[in-house]
């Protein structure tokens, strides 16, 4: 028996296999999803293999279609097109419950960022139903565009500071401009007429994608930086780095005695060095934001805290300390009332 008719016997029978056990891949694209975020989140060491396999496997996924020309070209081999349907539902089934775990955990759940991580959920469950994926999403074009770039988007969010240790920043801003490079080609479908027209539609939609993204990014949670602890206090213990008793509301003279620390712990991938600030917040107005640069690496966040003892001479009412990165992602929030 040749390679070829070995291989194109073995790709007739993971298609057939494929048509008579459906959800056999369903329920393997949720389980290794799942299985390679707990590894992650319990080895570090095999985060980079796991998100490498994740960008890999969507390399192969935006040049499918010229690599299976090439082989054919090549060898004469003809991959069955369910086969490839299945691995490209396979490879969205894995990135979305590798990925949506981490946005479970970074979400503020009382922000905007809900609605980003609830998309990404109800995205999951689509690629995890077959009715809902082959007989809905992907028969509208659009839509399964849209979908498969909000996928590949979080995906690169999650993998990138994983894998390179580039900050927050750096990863939303390639992860966007990958995302809609890479969708540009596939624009292309939503107009069917040819010409200069049909170029500057394509160029101006994917800068409109663009600049949604960008001023949207508040929106989206930092994949890889939550917090694990948190707390208002009135005392610091700085030789063990533990804050005193957490507070929910305070006096003004107690405000005024020492100032007030806030503490946060933050988790964060091995090798990552990050500044993230602390905006603090006085009945919906930002009165003072400090900066505070962090290490990944410790099983129970880098701890760290700003001490303000400048407050405003009417310090009573509603107190927040947002946490949040450089591009404006919030990792947290810290909330507390002063009382007369």
């Amino acid at each position: 028996m040749t390679v070829k008719t070995f291989v194109a016997r073995l790709f007739d029978s993971g298609s057939r296999f494929i048509r008579r056990y459906p959800g056999v891949v369903a329920l393997f694209g949720f389980v290794s999803g799942v299985a390679s975020f707990v590894l992650v989140d319990r080895q570090a060491g095999l985060a980079k293999v796991v998100a490498l396999i994740m960008l890999v496997s969507w390399v192969w996924l935006m040049l499918e279609k010229p690599l299976r020309r090439a082989i054919h070209r090549l060898f004469g081999w003809e991959m069955p097109r369910p086969l490839l349907h299945y691995a490209t539902q396979l490879v969205h089934q894995e990135s979305l419950f590798f990925i949506v775990p981490f946005f479970f955990i970074t979400t503020t759940w009382h922000s905007g960022q809900a609605a980003f991580t609830l998309l990404l959920g109800a995205a999951a469950l689509v690629s995890l139903v077959d009715p809902l994926y082959y007989r809905w999403l992907a028969r509208k074009r659009w839509l399964y565009l849209a979908f498969h770039s909000l996928t590949l988007f979080a995906a690169l969010l999650t993998a990138l500071p994983i894998m390179f240790h580039l900050s927050t920043p750096q990863s939303y801003q390639l992860a966007l401009v990958i995302a809609v490079l890479l969708a540009i080609p596939s624009l292309g479908a939503l107009f069917p007429y040819r010409g200069w027209r049909r170029g500057l539609a394509i160029v101006g939609l994917a800068l409109v994608v663009g600049l949604c993204g960008w001023f949207g990014r508040t929106w989206v949670p930092p994949a890889t930086l939550w917090l694990t602890e948190a707390s208002v206090t009135l005392r610091m213990d700085d030789a063990e780095r533990e804050p005193g008793q957490s507070l929910r509301e305070l006096s003004e003279a107690q405000l005024r005695a020492d100032g007030l620390y806030a503490y946060t712990a933050i988790n964060a991938p091995r090798g990552l060095k990050e500044r993230i600030y602390h905006e603090w917040w006085h009945d919906g107005r930002r009165v003072d934001r400090i900066a505070l640069d962090i290490s990944g690496g410790r099983e129970k966040g880098y701890r760290a805290w700003t001490h303000k003892r400048n407050f405003p001479p009417h310090a009573q009412g509603k107190w927040r300390v947002r946490v949040v990165t450089e591009a404006g992602q919030m990792i947290g929030v810290l909330r507390f009332r002063v009382t007369e």
